[in-house]
């Protein structure tokens, strides 16, 4: 009997080409928009539960977050042209085409809330504008787990799942923390609600991440991608502890907003930098496959013999 051969791949080199996407840029813009979609829920909550403070600052954190976001997206392309190319058609089954007309209009309607709330201009018409943004805040804040999942890269792809709860939960955490940390205190319980429900989703549904796939779970607990996720776990952690203990105390609110915002931001640059490492290494993609194959055959020797028997 020959001995199966041990792995190896071409010169070592890659399977899949790496992402090119530019560092910070795109982990900035996932974190950001994410927070902006967030903040646009929780400043249309507060605008039908009558908390003007809370609503004031969950538009204007919308707003910003967009702005920035669209801005660090643009920087990765290179050219402006090219986010308004990408707005030329619309394409159901791709989800960069799907997210570009998310972000575009939530961008224009979170703007325009947040401005006419500046200005005293036109309330009813900034409320409709602010639902309307809040209806694109949902999706919003997954649309980016969608795009990443979709890829060929084996340890974004291997838990498509997830992510796109992991990116929610992460979301609401940072803009619910945000909100927390600069809405009067007498108004932010949905705020903090939001917020500590977020953190206790991404922190579980991320341990089903790190631990729950096998040989690609790895890479999310190894290297630089480890090291930013167990500081994104412990600042999550301890920002939702903090967020529902906060009451009408500022310092605590400020405190928790802080680490929860911080948490969410490091586990965007975690989740990347795993993705990015597991492309890089050829051993991510032909030996899941490997297994896949295994597992195949194995399934069709045991049909076989209930056949025979």
């Amino acid at each position: 009997m020959v001995e199966e051969a041990e792995f190896t791949s071409y010169y070592g080199r890659p399977v899949v080409k790496a992402p090119v996407w530019k560092q910070p840029d795109v982990p900035l813009y996932l974190f950001l928009g994410g927070a902006a979609g967030a903040s646009s829920l929780i400043g249309t909550l507060a605008d039908v539960t009558r908390r003007p403070g809370l609503s004031t600052v969950g538009h204007r954190v919308a707003a910003a977050g967009a702005l920035t976001s669209v801005g660090f997206l643009i920087h990765d392309l290179g050219r402006p042209a090219r986010f308004l190319h990408m707005l030329r058609v619309f394409k159901p089954t791709s989800p960069l085409s799907v997210g570009s007309w998310i972000l575009a209009p939530f961008s224009a309607l979170a703007t325009a809330t947040a401005g006419a709330e500046v200005l005293g201009w036109l309330a009813r018409l900034r409320r409709v504008s602010g639902a309307l943004a809040a209806v694109l805040g949902g999706p919003l804040t997954t649309y980016t787990a969608v795009l990443l999942a979709n890829t060929s890269t084996p340890s974004w792809h291997e838990v498509h799942v997830e992510l796109p709860y992991v990116f929610a939960g992460s979301a609401a955490a940072a803009g619910g923390g945000i909100c927390l940390a600069l809405a009067p205190p007498a108004e932010a319980g949905p705020a903090r609600t939001v917020a500590a429900v977020g953190a206790a989703v991404e922190l579980g549904l991320m341990h089903r991440v790190e631990h729950g796939h096998g040989l690609l779970s790895e890479p999310y607990r190894q290297g630089r991608a480890g090291t930013l996720l167990r500081l994104a776990r412990a600042c999550t952690a301890a920002g939702g502890l903090l967020a529902p203990l906060s009451g009408r105390n500022r310092a605590l609110a400020a405190a928790s907003g802080t680490l929860l915002a911080a948490g969410s931001a490091l586990t965007r640059f975690g989740i990347f930098d795993a993705g990015v490492a597991s492309a890089k290494d050829p051993r991510y993609t032909v030996e899941p496959q490997r297994e896949r194959i295994r597992a195949r055959e194995a399934a069709a020797a045991l049909d076989a013999g209930r056949t025979g028997a």
